[in-house]
């Protein structure tokens, strides 16, 4: 866990990129290489981005996995929230519904007890 106050940003910068800013140590890297970030070397630090034109839904998927996954370890990330992953939509019923339980009935293919 980091120990600095700088939150680790995850962002969709302003050409569509998404890219991280702030404080990332080896922990906080090995995450974000997990989630599909690059590392770029530039002339003063690192530019940590995701493959260009992988689309919004994949990097929206990762992006959120990333945040949370660093949350989970304790970090401070700041997720864009254009970034946030939708929620999944709720799993449909497995089979037709089931008509409620008949304690009153007798099991079928088994006369009753009852005589009329």
């Amino acid at each position: 866990m980091t120990s600095d106050t700088q939150p680790i940003r995850i962002l969709r910068g302003h050409g569509g990129e998404v890219e991280v800013t702030g404080c990332v140590d080896a922990f906080a890297c090995d995450v974000l290489r997990r989630a599909g970030f690059l590392f770029e070397p530039t002339l003063r630090s690192v530019w940590i981005r995701f493959p260009f034109d992988l689309g919004r839904v994949w990097e929206n998927e990762h992006a959120t996995w990333a945040a949370e996954m660093l949350t989970a370890a304790r970090y401070r990330v700041d997720l864009g929230p254009d970034l946030r992953a939708h929620a999944p939509k709720p799993a449909a019923p497995a089979g037709p519904p089931r008509p409620p339980a008949m304690t009153a009935a007798a099991p079928p293919g088994r006369p009753s007890r009852r005589q009329p």
